[in-house]
């Protein structure tokens, strides 16, 4: 199976990709996150991912977008339930890249993160699929996301302190002040 697999970060993807190259699936990474602030904090992340993948010899696609206005014009419609359509903006773009490039299912790194609604990306995921025509491969990778995040520690991979979008950043330092 020919796999393109969204890539939030690439301390994320360490323990996605592995499992799933060990189950013979020919993966190829796929960036689009336009949700990422500030744009440090994107360049940071997208040159953590590039290094990496040419480490393991990862094909990977980048649609260099960023897209703050974009994602905050959408998350600012619905603030309490942002993530549902951010993880809508990636996978969509995911798989409309994926069919259009010959792949036979897409899957994201998102699904190995305990912080992420997990049953909402599997459901959006599904949804998304029927729309637009191609399978999305789920896989739950959370029983791999403590042995990926000391595994990208040791690489040494760049290692954010947030989901990504400018909301996660302020509720990060809230949290961490109350």
């Amino acid at each position: 199976m020919k796999l393109l697999l969204h890539i939030c970060c690439a301390p994320c993807s360490v323990m996605a990709i592995q499992v799933l190259r060990a189950q013979a699936i020919e993966v190829t990474g796929y960036w689009y996150n336009p949700n990422i602030h500030p744009y440090t904090e994107y360049q940071n992340r997208l040159n953590a991912l590039k290094e990496y993948s040419k480490s393991i010899e990862l094909p990977l696609l980048i649609n260099d977008f960023y897209g703050l206005k974009m994602f905050t014009k959408m998350a600012l419609e619905d603030l309490e339930n942002r993530c549902l359509g951010c993880y809508e903006l990636r996978l969509k773009e995911t798989a409309i890249k994926a069919k259009e490039a010959g792949f036979d299912a897409f899957s994201t790194t998102l699904l190995i993160s305990p912080y992420q609604k997990h049953e909402q990306l599997k459901i959006t995921g599904e949804r998304i699929s029927n729309m637009i025509g191609i399978p999305f491969y789920y896989e739950d990778f959370r029983p791999y996301f403590r042995e990926g995040q000391a595994k990208a520690r040791a690489l040494p991979l760049y290692m954010q302190k947030y989901c990504g979008c400018i909301f996660s950043e302020e509720e990060r330092y809230l949290v961490k002040n109350k």
